[in-house]
């Protein structure tokens, strides 16, 4: 993990393709048989183009994130030919973290080798469960089986591995979560992704008006998750994130810490300073239009700044940007305590995040 004094840059790249469409999934990506690749391409160098052509980032790249959608769909020419464009375009840290999302039915042994010797050093695994009828349910098309071999052929593979997992399904108990939980920890990864299932609106589990755990009850699986990651030495760092000592995910950290990071491709979303930046919501919309750009006021900075920093469990955030009556009440709800001026949030305060960050906003003037 880097220094904390360093400064973080971090580029995400939006690959918008997948296999098949999950039923919960409410990031921008769709299925096509149909791709033109070299334009494609040309647009991501575009965007790139663009930002570079601004002139206000110096700093060297700390990572790159390939997300998605399924990046490790992406042809292995393909993603050769940006990352040599990218390294001509930017300084790169010694240490920088290159990150490719996959699923386990999207990727092989072959395939983690040409990433790896292209340059990623992190696998980041959609496995979503470790069991085979909540599987089927979540819409994945790979099997138990097939999530463990390609775990065990990433962590030859890459210096760094993580997977995502979905907890509070419908039906689950904290039991089996338990279960499933500690089957995922004797894997050794350096990092778990751990979320709560949310239903979200326009998603075909929203249409189908799927029901998962009540509000009690999801607090006891997220409350029992931070409780077991803890016991095995690998605790949140933010609130869905959990790592070994100084494996965090640099990237992450870098939208967490409100620092500079570039959004390359549709849907995806970007921040330079007080420049927020967003892409259209559609592959055809995004070739056709350069990325939209708006200046933020320094109170939308501020705000933002807190929405995101909020979230990290060990960092706290500096008392003198929040509202000083709402620390009082969140301590007073035992909602967070304070230490050397910073403003840690308790595990009651992770429970209550929404309601903690407006109560912390600090008064408009």
């Amino acid at each position: 993990m880097l220094p904390l004094s360093n400064p973080l840059f971090g580029i995400y790249i939006h690959w918008p393709y997948c296999l098949s469409k999950c039923p919960y999934c409410d990031f921008f990506s769709h299925v096509s048989t149909q791709t033109d690749y070299t334009e494609l391409l040309n647009t991501y160098k575009r965007d790139v183009l663009f930002f570079k052509n601004q002139d206000v980032l110096q700093t060297p790249v700390t990572s790159i994130f390939f997300g998605g959608g399924t990046p490790s769909l992406m042809p292995i020419e393909f993603f050769a030919e940006l990352m040599s464009f990218l390294k001509g375009q930017f300084v790169f840290s010694d240490a920088v973290e290159i990150t490719l999302e996959a699923n386990p039915d999207a990727i092989d042994y072959e395939k983690m080798i040409q990433f790896q010797k292209g340059g990623v050093t992190r696998l980041s695994l959609g496995v979503q469960s470790l069991n085979e009828d909540d599987l089927k349910f979540l819409g994945r098309r790979h099997s138990v089986q097939t999530a463990l071999q390609r775990i065990r052929e990433a962590q030859e593979v890459f210096s760094a591995v993580n997977m995502d997992l979905i907890y509070a399904r419908p039906n689950q108990t904290l039991e089996n979560w338990e279960k499933e939980l500690n089957q995922a920890l004797d894997l050794g990864l350096s990092h778990y992704s751990l979320y709560q299932l949310t239903i979200e609106e326009g998603t075909p589990f929203f249409q189908q008006c799927v029901q998962i755990p009540d509000d009690s009850l999801c607090a006891d699986f997220y409350l029992k998750t931070n409780e077991i990651m803890r016991k095995n030495n690998c605790p949140p760092y933010e609130i869905s994130n959990y790592a070994h000592k100084n494996n965090q995910c640099i990237h992450n950290l870098t939208y967490w810490r409100g620092e500079n990071y570039l959004g390359i491709g549709p849907a995806a979303h970007g921040r330079i300073g007080k420049l927020a930046t967003q892409n259209p919501r559609s592959v055809q919309q995004w070739i056709k239009n350069l990325p939209n750009c708006v200046l933020l006021t320094d109170q939308e900075k501020q705000e933002e700044r807190i929405l995101m920093g909020l979230r990290l469990m060990e960092e706290g955030f500096p008392c003198r940007l929040l509202n000083e009556i709402g620390i009082q009440k969140a301590i007073q709800y035992k909602w967070g305590t304070i230490k050397n001026n910073l403003f840690y949030p308790t595990e009651t305060g992770f429970l209550m995040l929404n309601q903690l960050i407006l109560l912390l906003l600090p008064d408009v003037d």
